[in-house]
């Protein structure tokens, strides 16, 4: 149901880069991740840090799961409502840690084809 209301709502009205990086952040599934990078690359960008900001601005927090964004490297990297938040988040889409970083990364990261 989400999908269906951001595809037909404000998303696809507006072609601003954030909005095609929520959009684009609606296919990441639970239980998977993806990075700052892959977004960017997915937009033909190199504007990772301009994805941290869309981020950062999300209106639609959990609708657009922006918590399910993390670095490069598989430590988690910001949260609006905060890195416990994220984590916890994270944990109960089945996502494992070891210390700070994904424990799976490789495995758990969702590609953009």
């Amino acid at each position: 149901m989400k999908k269906e209301y951001f595809k037909n709502n404000k998303l696809t009205n507006s072609p601003s880069f954030s909005n095609q990086i929520y959009q684009l952040l609606l296919s990441v599934p639970k239980g998977q991740i993806t990075t700052y990078a892959d977004l960017a690359k997915a937009l033909n960008s190199k504007a990772y840090r301009a994805v941290g900001s869309a981020m950062a601005k999300n209106p639609w927090l959990i609708c657009i799961p922006c918590h399910r964004v993390v670095n490069a490297n598989g430590s988690l990297g910001n949260y609006a409502l905060g890195s416990d938040k994220k984590r916890h988040l994270l944990e109960m889409e089945g996502i494992e840690f070891s210390g700070e970083k994904i424990s799976d990364f490789n495995a758990r990261r969702f590609r953009f084809d």
